[in-house]
């Protein structure tokens, strides 16, 4: 299984308040975290990417420190989808409707 990374934007409002340690510490060992300056996503900040290998890659925009625990059961369903697509988002809360990109792998 490959590696998550999860990379936060730094400019935007969220990623200047911090978003980056705290999603660090609640995802522990389970991805790679990495912030970035901007990930052009300023129409909907603040954002938030997951990618690995081989498997599809989302972009989430207007990300809140509130989302961080949905943020944590994304990770573990794609890293749990062998291609990164996910059969049910209703798990997910409110970041179902906070997805602005699904990139295919």
């Amino acid at each position: 299984m490959s590696r998550v990374i999860v990379t936060v934007c730094r400019s935007c409002p969220a990623g200047q308040d911090g978003l980056a340690g705290r999603l660090r510490t609640a995802l522990g060992a389970d991805a790679f975290l990495r912030e970035v300056d901007c990930m052009s996503g300023c129409t909907r900040p603040s954002t938030v990417a997951f990618r690995a290998e081989g498997k599809t890659a989302y972009l989430f925009g207007e990300i809140t420190e509130a989302d961080i625990p949905n943020l944590v059961i994304f990770l573990r369903l794609y890293s749990a989808s062998e291609d990164g697509n996910l059969s049910d988002a209703r798990p997910l809360g409110s970041l179902r409707e906070k997805a602005i990109a699904r990139i295919p792998g």
